[in-house]
Parts: C-alpha cells; sequence; structure tokens
C-alpha cells in the first residue's frame, strides 16, 4: 500500500508540518470569544496572507449521529488521520442498541455469570448527555435490560460532568436517573446510585497523567471508602455549599449509604462491573484496574474482587483493554500514517501528555503502536500536574521548541503536533486564562512559523473542534445565558464551530484551494497534507481542499 508520486505536485525541499490547535475554533468574536479577544498576530496573518478557508469538525462531518452534536478531540484526530468518515462511538452504540445487537455476546456472558454467583451488576460512567464520553439514555438502555431480564440488584457509579454540559447541571441529570432507578425499585428491585465524584477528581484520568484520580474512585466503588452521604443529591449540594462555584467536573468523590449507614453497594466477588463510557481514553486506567494481576502497581487496589469486567467498547485495540466489551469499535483501516510509513517517509508525532493520545493512538485509527518503529518517532512532553487555569500557558513552549529542533534536524519529512492549552483551559470556563492560553499558543505559532519558511517546507495549521472561542452559555438567539446571578454562564465545552484551515508554501511551490466543496470537513485534511507532501491520495479519502 505505498504512495504513489503526485503527477503535478513535487514534495517541498523542507519538511510538511502540522499544527493542530485544540479546541480553537473560529467564534462569534465577541467578549465571550477567548480566541478573537486574544493578542494572535500570527494567527491574524495567516489568515490574511496565506490560503484560509473555514471546516466542518462536528456532527455528521465527523461520524457522529447528528448536526447537534459536538465534535471533540478522538473524534477529530481519528478523522484527520483516517481521511474518511466512518460512524464513531457514540453513533456505533446508539445503532447497536437500536438493532439489540449490544444485547449478544459480552451482556449476556454477564447476565449468566450473575445469575450463577447471585451478585450485582455495577454501571460506572460519566452521567450526563454530553455525547462525548457517554449518555445517559446509553445507561437507561443498560437499566432498563437489566431490569427486563430480571437482574435484582443493580449499582450505578454516577461520575459527575460539568464540562460538555454546562459546568454546574449534575443535578439535573441525577434527578433523571434517580426517577429511572426508582421506577425499578416498584418492582421490588434493588437498583441504587452507590458513589460519584466529579470526572477530573474520581476514575477517569488519562494518559497515566493522575493515577490518584483512579485510586478515589477505586475506594469509593470498590471499597466503599469516602464520605458518606444518603443520596448522591445530597452530596452535590453539600459539596456546592461547603465550596460555592465549585463546577461539577471537580466535585470530591462520594459513598452513598443505605438506612443502616454502610455503603449502599461497593463491588463484591462475584459482581459484574460495566464502564459504560464510550470514548476509550478516559476508560483505559479504570479497566487496568479491574483487568490487570498481581503485577499493577500504580496504586494499592487492597482488596481485588473477582468480577466479570467489561467496557461500553474496546478502549485500546492493540493492547486489548478492557478483554471484554458491548460494542465493536470501528475498524479504522489505512490511515494516513500507515500509508506514509509503507512508503518509507519520516514521521514525527508530538504533544504534551495531555493531548499526546490524540496525535498517537487516535490519529493512528485506534492503534498505540506504530506502524513502522523505523521511520516513526513520537515524542511526548509531560504536561504538569497542576490545575490548567493556573498555568494556561501548559507545554506551548516546550512544544514549540521541540518541533523546532526537529526541522532542523531534517530529519522528518511530514511532523504532526498538537497544541493542548486552547482545549484544555476552555475547559475550565475562565475566559482570562483561555485568552492567556491561545496566546501562548499563538507565540508558539510565531517560533514554528520561521523555521519553517527557512527550511523550505510547509505548515498546515488546524484544529479537531471549537472550545475556547465560545466561552458562555448561549439560548437559541446566541445571546448569553445569564445565572441567578446575572452574571453570564460560563461554558466549559467543545463547541459547535467550524476550525480554522491554514497553508504556508515555503518552497515556492503556488497553490489554491478549492471553492466547490462549501461542506468539507476534518476528513478533507489527509488527502490534502498527501498532495502537499507530494503524493497521490488514495481514491477512499476524501477530496483534498488544493484544487487541481
Amino acid at each position: 500500500m505505498k504512495l504513489t508520486p503526485h503527477p503535478s505536485l513535487p514534495a517541498p525541499h523542507g519538511p510538511l508540518v502540522l499544527l493542530i490547535l485544540d479546541g480553537v475554533g473560529i467564534g462569534q468574536a465577541d467578549e465571550f470569544d477567548a480566541v478573537a479577544c486574544a493578542a494572535t498576530p500570527t494567527l491574524d496573518a495567516l489568515g490574511e496572507g496565506g490560503l484560509a478557508r473555514q471546516l466542518r469538525a462536528h456532527g455528521t462531518a465527523v461520524g457522529l449521529p447528528s448536526d447537534a452534536d459536538m465534535g471533540n478531540s478522538e473524534v477529530g484526530h481519528n478523522i484527520l488521520g483516517a481521511g474518511r468518515i466512518f460512524d464513531q462511538g457514540a453513533k456505533l452504540v446508539d445503532s447497536a442498541i437500536e438493532r439489540g445487537t449490544i444485547w449478544n455476546g459480552t451482556w449476556q456472558t454477564i447476565m449468566r455469570h450473575l445469575q450463577e454467583t447471585g451478585g450485582a451488576l455495577h454501571l460506572i460512567g460519566l452521567v450526563s448527555d454530553g455525547n462525548v464520553h457517554s449518555h445517559e439514555k446509553q445507561l437507561f438502555a443498560l437499566i432498563g435490560r437489566a431490569a427486563d431480564e430480571g437482574l435484582p440488584r443493580l449499582y450505578v457509579h454516577a461520575l459527575q460532568d460539568g464540562r460538555d454540559v454546562p459546568e454546574t447541571s449534575a443535578l439535573v441529570y441525577i434527578d433523571r436517573l434517580e426517577d429511572v432507578l426508582a421506577g425499578v425499585r416498584e418492582t421490588g428491585k434493588d437498583y441504587w446510585i452507590a458513589s460519584g465524584g466529579g470526572r477530573m477528581t474520581t476514575t477517569m484520568d488519562r494518559y497515566e497523567a493522575d493515577w490518584a484520580m483512579v485510586e478515589r474512585g477505586w475506594k469509593a466503588q470498590v471499597h466503599g471508602i469516602g464520605r458518606a452521604f444518603p443520596s448522591a443529591r445530597s452530596a452535590i449540594e453539600t459539596y456546592r455549599q461547603e465550596t460555592p462555584g465549585i463546577a461539577d467536573q471537580f466535585l470530591p468523590e462520594f459513598v452513598v449509604s443505605g438506612p443502616d449507614g454502610r455503603p449502599r453497594g461497593p463491588v463484591q466477588d462475584g459482581d459484574a462491573v460495566i464502564f459504560f463510557n464510550f470514548r476509550g481514553d478516559r476508560g483505559l486506567e479504570i479497566s487496568q484496574a479491574f483487568e490487570a494481576g498481581p503485577e499493577f502497581d500504580k496504586f494499592d487496589r487492597g482488596r481485588v474482587p473477582q468480577v466479570v469486567y467489561a467496557g461500553m467498547m474496546l478502549y485500546d485495540g492493540d493492547l486489548q483493554i478492557p478483554r471484554r466489551y458491548l460494542v465493536s469499535s470501528p475498524e479504522v483501516e489505512r490511515p494516513v500514517s500507515e500509508y506514509l510509513a509503507h512508503t518509507g517517509v519520516r514521521q514525527l508525532a508530538c504533544s504534551e501528555t495531555q493531548k499526546f493520545g490524540h496525535v498517537t493512538y487516535f490519529w493512528n485509527g485506534n492503534r498505540s503502536g506504530k506502524f513502522d518503529e523505523n521511520s516513526e518517532e513520537y515524542i511526548e512532553i509531560p504536561s504538569d500536574q497542576v490545575p490548567f487555569d493556573e498555568a494556561p500557558w501548559m507545554k506551548s513552549a516546550e512544544t514549540a521548541q521541540t518541533v523546532i529542533q526537529a526541522i532542523h534536524t531534517g530529519d522528518f519529512p511530514f511532523i504532526r503536533v498538537n497544541f493542548a492549552a486552547g482545549d484544555m483551559v476552555g475547559h475550565t470556563g475562565k475566559i482570562d486564562a483561555s485568552i492567556t492560553a491561545v496566546e501562548e499558543v499563538d507565540r508558539a505559532l510565531g517560533r514554528i512559523l520561521p523555521a519553517v519558511l527557512a527550511s523550505k517546507g510547509c505548515l498546515v495549521v488546524t484544529a479537531d473542534h471549537g472550545n475556547a472561542e465560545d466561552m458562555v452559555q448561549r439560548d437559541l438567539s446566541q445571546h448569553p445565558l445569564l445565572g441567578v446571578d446575572g452574571k453570564p454562564q460560563p461554558r466549559t465545552s467543545h463547541s459547535l464551530n467550524p476550525v480554522p484551515f491554514f497553508v504556508v508554501e515555503g518552497d515556492g511551490r503556488v497553490f489554491s484551494l478549492r471553492d466547490d466543496l462549501p461542506g468539507a470537513g476534518l476528513a478533507n485534511v489527509a488527502a490534502t497534507l498527501l498532495e502537499l507532501l507530494g503524493y497521490q491520495p488514495p481514491a477512499e479519502y476524501e477530496p483534498s481542499l488544493l484544487k487541481p
């Protein structure tokens, strides 16, 4: 599957450098648009002097169920690397529920196990309708099916969102979940919320950035160790009273106790556990904690219950984590990096920890390994373990320096890079910090651009989805929503906005962008990159953005 040279476009003398400015979309340029409010001389210059257009980065353009669905980093990098649109996690799970295939295989194994042991089913995951990591309707489907099959005991370990949904909306989702569980209890079954905690404090770490998050979740979910409350609602209300303004994603872990004061539903031998998030990056570590043997050394697990464990999906195809899952992952064959590897083109992927998996695992079609050890190099810059709004520059400067050094070596015809700050700081809802983050990313871009031009290379700049450009909740007329205090309600989630796409040529080649692809999106980038590298894109890819 080697690439063939392009009939009319030669390769540049220097590298093709792709910069993915994570979470930097195109907004309304008002006071709540951190991208527009930031001083971004380099981005401004690219928009004025180079090839520029907008790309769709959400909804059906990236394989999500509808255009009301926000894009995200996992989906964005999948599609950027694949060069095609394919069904993504949320859509796959919805389809499996609709067709009934989710109840085959692993689900049947779990039900048989629980019938034999008399154990309980535990459902762990993010409870919201954000549709980035999970969706409550999928959780409700699992609960309903378990009830229909006569399972007597089920416990939900409900993680709070406040990031892909409004930042203090947890009680909306908790109340809806409680209504579903109460309805099942009317039939004589024990279906309860057993524990909870915010997604940025409990269970949902990623890229091994902070295993203490997983440990806190493990203690609450498995051992019933944590601050006890009579209900999830009382826990959330108490934490909000104690820390006014706390966002749901930062709520401490908690345990729900029964009338006897004991934990309502810790995981026991003979039980079964399903981690019901469909997105993989924040499901890998908790899956390892349940599945690993005595060699596990990330934290002291104490008693390790003997359970049947499954994920909603396969989170890592190469490592086969988890071993059991309800819905098969999409098979993304022949991403652009695989074509380049088989053609012998040396590639560098670089990011700080928070987005390292996105430019490697997700970009490569949900594969954690390299296609060719001899032609690919990955560089991870460790992220700081501090709140993102306290150090909003993150590792932008260090990432830029790494890229510049790689350009100077001349070893890599293709370099792909993710700058994490726009997204990670945007998720805090703090506009001043987000402005700083965007300015630091622009400053990094301003350092990289001259190095690319001096090497007679080519620079491509885009984003995987929007975030920092829209930092306020809006009504249907796009006016800011005000809270009870009369202040605009911060937005911590991604957006439905388009993202920028820039091409800056440093080797004298002359290009123009097509004007007949008004609905173009991230899937069109891969073919464009191959043409800029001097290769003919595969026929299966979405068309290049360059004019023939």
